[in-house]
């Protein structure tokens, strides 16, 4: 027995040796991996200097006090602000970005090079750049920019295919955080299709625990096999640094950016034209479906492309392109990266019943926009405020009288909305003389004064009303 015993542990023992020496072993190889990728890859990782100018807002105040409301005792009177002469200074910035092809093509983020007058590309040998600007996308954060090199070819990094990369899967992250040039980190894609809402407006991104903090942006995620699989973007943080959670624009969206943005110079989407949310059990039952999932079409836009294939507010659309139609985010990024004018099948539950449809795409652009329902974008984002729906509880909460008009959520400095006086907490009842009842309604009203003009809102703060002049340049 005691034999036996003294032959098991010693056999334990010999597993456990080979194991560890398995281990080493594999190890070794990782590590050895892990360097040969990096010399191959980081020769074409740059160094990104921005210089941009910056202008702030000046203002003078000017106390004023309403003569009438003086008069009977209510006058608090409030600040009137005066805009004069911006202050203007050179700020600096710093980043990362890769080169994609021979001809010096460059990707990088948009938050890196957005509005920079000069741009300064460092290569890991130490030769620098002059770089142009060649065209950025704010709404995916992918921006390109080019050099220039007669004398010698340039190193630059093949792309791989982020729509077959797995969660789990090694990858490594390359760039100059805090200006710490030529450094890479590993990690693994903890997760994929993460929602753009809170990095860019359009997007489904890469998760890693690869080390990425500030200077890393622009930089390249690389695969196993030394591959661009995603353009480092955004990190999770509540202290300012790593923390564990990364954001990477998939390679494949940014290729094709990159493409628009090089021919074109701008990217250009499509809509549908509606106003769209998710499927949950509850909705699913009420519609009469028998499982969740889906896209509810809350709303359509007159004379969109839904409008135009026959799309109802009520539909369920179950599948575009033979696909499912999935979550709001992922077929809001299928519809925008489709070309405009390009014919899309739909599959639609409507009262009980499937029937095929066809809808053909529109362009994003300012006509577009108004399909969508947002012909007042370009003026309503000037005026500088967010309004809100006012309904019976609120106005009993504000003390105010009738359920008519929108609330102001917030007031944007330095804004024409902040410049003529408006305040959270005030109620827009009017615009143009021409009452308003929501929302919608007061968007289309603010549409209607034009660009550059000058719009006339009667403002009421639950004791009084007054009516103010905003005027848009």
């Amino acid at each position: 027995m005691k034999r036996s015993i003294v032959f098991a542990l010693g056999l334990s023992a010999v597993v456990c040796q080979t194991g560890l020496a398995g281990k080493a072993e594999a190890m070794e190889q990782t590590g050895s991996r892990f360097a040969e990728i990096a010399k191959n890859a980081l020769p074409a990782v740059v160094f990104i200097d921005v210089e941009s100018t910056v202008e702030v807002p000046q203002y003078r105040y000017h106390q004023f006090v309403d003569p009438f409301e003086q008069f009977f005792g209510r006058g608090r009177g409030y600040v009137v602000p005066e805009e004069v002469e911006p202050r203007r200074y050179m700020q600096m910035g710093q980043g990362s970005g890769f080169i994609i092809s021979t001809e010096g093509y460059i990707l990088t983020n948009n938050h890196v090079v957005q509005d920079a007058d000069r741009i300064t590309v460092t290569l890991g040998d130490g030769r620098k750049f002059d770089a142009r600007l060649v065209g950025t996308d704010p709404e995916s954060e992918v921006a390109v920019i080019k050099i220039e090199d007669g004398n010698e070819p340039l190193p630059y990094l093949e792309p791989g295919d982020s729509d077959a990369l797995q969660v789990g899967e090694w990858v490594l992250a390359a760039g100059n955080p805090f200006g710490l040039s030529q450094s890479i980190t590993a990690g693994i894609v903890s997760a994929k299709n993460r929602s753009a809402a809170n990095i860019a407006e359009y997007g489904s991104f890469i998760q890693t625990d690869a080390a990425i903090n500030p200077g890393n942006s622009g930089g390249p995620l690389l695969d196993i096999n030394g591959k661009v699989v995603g353009v480092n973007t955004a990190i999770y943080t509540r202290t300012g640094g790593y923390m564990g959670i990364g954001f990477a624009i998939p390679i494949n969206l940014a290729l094709e950016i990159k493409e628009q943005l090089i021919q074109h110079g701008k990217v250009s989407r499509s809509v549908l034209g509606i106003h769209i949310q998710e499927v949950d059990e509850d909705l699913a039952k009420s519609f009469g479906l028998d499982d969740a999932g889906g896209i509810l079409v809350a709303q359509v836009a007159e004379g969109s492309a839904a409008a135009e294939a026959g799309l109802k507010a009520g539909d369920i659309i179950v599948e575009m392109d033979g696909g499912k139609a999935g979550q709001v985010d992922d077929f809001r990024n299928r519809v925008a990266a489709t070309p405009p004018g390009t014919k899309v099948e739909l599959r639609v539950f409507r009262n009980g019943k499937y029937k095929n449809m066809a809808a053909v795409t529109k362009a994003r652009d300012a006509e577009a926009q108004a399909s969508d329902n947002h012909a007042d974008a370009g003026i309503y984002d000037k005026l500088g405020l967010t309004v809100d729906e006012l309904d019976a509880e609120t106005t009993k909460r504000l003390g105010f009288e009738g359920d008519d008009g929108v609330l102001i959520s917030e007031v944007e400095q330095g804004s024409p909305a902040w410049r003529s006086g408006l305040q959270p907490g005030q109620v827009i009842t009017s615009v143009n003389r021409e009452k308003v009842g929501n929302v919608q309604e007061f968007r289309r009203r603010v549409s209607e004064s034009g660009e550059g003009g000058r719009i006339l809102m009667l403002i009421s703060d639950g004791r009084s009303s007054r009516f103010v002049v905003v005027s848009v340049e």
